[in-house]
């Protein structure tokens, strides 16, 4: 049957290889569909970040590129609510401190097992100015959960914000001086600096002056697709 000794080691081989290939499964999806990811968009009040996120996704879109948008404050804001912790989000802010890191880890999990079905591009706050410094919007134990990809800075001129905040009727903000939004902008930078060097993901900074809004979401799908 067999010549020579390439002829035996050719049949084995062509055994062997059958054999592999009916005991696994060869997946016949796209990369897209395996591999979903989570990214995190940020920015302080007044940067347009929302607005740059949610024009990025509607391009992405017309593109064949899935990304939902969520809100990390709204998943947090409704796990309080059904554990009976607050009635409506101004009490948020009244939360006990143990309270508080119950609702951020649930919210975290939740938030990554969704992305574990699709990308999703999370809005949230990179650092909190309170009366008694600036506090990490993101703790360690939620950076762990969410293990996000890509940390995605919006910036805009802190004259710029602050006339932005002053035109805006529709939201409670603090008056910050230009001074203090521009230390606000620059403790952003510096924490997610510490985010990236906890989970490894990339740091992108984008511009978004008043009436740019097509280039700074360029510069959001560039990261995203």
């Amino acid at each position: 049957m067999f010549n020579t000794f390439i002829d035996i080691l050719a049949y084995t081989l062509t055994l062997t290889y059958t054999h592999v290939l009916k005991r696994i499964h060869i997946p016949t999806h796209s990369l897209e569909e395996i591999y979903k990811m989570l990214a995190i968009v940020t920015g302080i009040p007044g940067t347009g970040k929302t607005t740059v996120a949610t024009k990025a996704i509607s391009m992405l879109k017309e593109d064949g590129i899935s990304w939902e948008l969520a809100t990390y404050g709204d998943f947090m804001f409704d796990i309080a609510k059904a554990k009976d912790f607050v009635e409506d989000r101004d009490q948020m802010r009244e939360l006990k401190p143990d309270q508080q890191r119950e609702i951020q880890k649930d919210a975290a999990n939740k938030i990554a097992d969704l992305a574990k079905n699709k990308n999703i591009l999370l809005d949230t706050h990179c650092t909190i100015n309170t009366k008694k410094g600036y506090l990490p919007g993101l703790p360690e134990w939620v950076l762990h959960e969410l293990a996000p990809v890509y940390f995605i800075l919006v910036e805009a001129g802190s004259e710029e914000i602050a006339m932005r905040r002053q035109g805006d009727k529709t939201r409670r903000r603090d008056n910050e001086l230009e001074e203090g939004i521009s230390l606000h902008q620059e403790m952003n930078r510096n924490i997610a600096a510490a985010y990236s060097v906890f989970t490894g993901c990339t740091v992108k900074i984008i511009k978004n002056p008043q009436g740019k809004i097509d280039r700074a979401a360029g510069e959001m799908i560039n990261v995203l697709s």
